[in-house]
């Protein structure tokens, strides 16, 4: 099926150089964009229920934007002055500049990962003598606690923030050729928003193990999966899709 209209499940990008601007001029298509989640801190209060002290902590893992300044927001809330040896662990070099918005960078010692938690934990692993905090949302990926059970480092998942399903109310019907998901919370946004949603011939893409496992077992039909090795990208996995369908008859 040739895809003209696309529906990316996050919000629409500031900048007019984004790749997926780059992509509808390309091929003329017409490209949404909707949070099919939002986050919501957990306040102070519920958080001290947790019986988690952040001071206990040498070392901090960050798997995402929201749980930075989740972190930072959380330690404010509690009147924490963060010591300046902890160290912290990004998933990725995006995560780790955005780090930067909070701490002095060359102050603090900071740990980058390639981009999938698997290739941070090679880095965690080489400082086991870390006590780490990983502050995460309520509906946290299993694969974070296994391999840090399975690496045998000294840790404590806590929950500073929560994912729930956006109200998608106003939006009638989902008249796209192409979903665009980027977590298993958008599956399941998806599922409550629109209960009655026929895929048919709608294409699902995801991005990521875990949210494309979420399409499978939600009974959705997955059809394209980033990252692919000639495609890094969610753009570059949708732009191989275009082409590819552009060239069936």
């Amino acid at each position: 099926m040739k895809i003209k209209s696309i529906l990316v499940s996050q919000p629409a990008p500031t900048d007019d150089k984004s790749p997926y601007h780059e992509l509808a001029r390309k091929y003329g298509l017409k490209i949404d964009f909707r949070p099919f989640i939002k986050v919501e801190a957990v306040p102070a209060q519920d958080f001290r229920q947790e019986r988690v002290s952040i001071l206990d902590h040498s070392a901090v893992v960050f798997t995402s934007r929201n749980a930075v300044d989740h972190f930072f927001r959380m330690c404010k809330e509690l009147r924490l002055t963060v010591p300046e040896g902890m160290k912290y662990f990004c998933v990725s070099e995006s995560v780790a500049y955005y780090v930067q918005k909070y701490i002095v960078y060359r102050k603090r010692k900071v740990f980058i990962g390639k981009q999938s938690f698997s290739d941070l934990m090679d880095v965690i692993k080489k400082h086991k003598e870390e006590t780490y905090l990983v502050p995460c949302s309520d509906i946290q990926t299993s694969e974070i606690p296994m391999l840090m059970d399975r690496a045998g480092v000294k840790y404590t998942n806590a929950v500073f923030y929560r994912t729930v399903a956006s109200d998608l109310s106003d939006i009638k019907k989902l008249e796209y050729d192409m979903l665009v998901f980027f977590s298993p919370g958008g599956i399941e946004s998806l599922k409550k928003n629109f209960p009655k949603f026929k895929q048919g011939t709608v294409a699902i893409a995801a991005f990521g193990s875990t949210t494309a496992r979420a399409v499978v077992e939600n009974g959705y039909r997955l059809d394209l999966e980033a990252p692919m090795p000639e495609a890094p990208s969610m753009t570059g996995a949708i732009e191989w899709y275009v082409k590819r369908e552009a060239k069936k008859k």
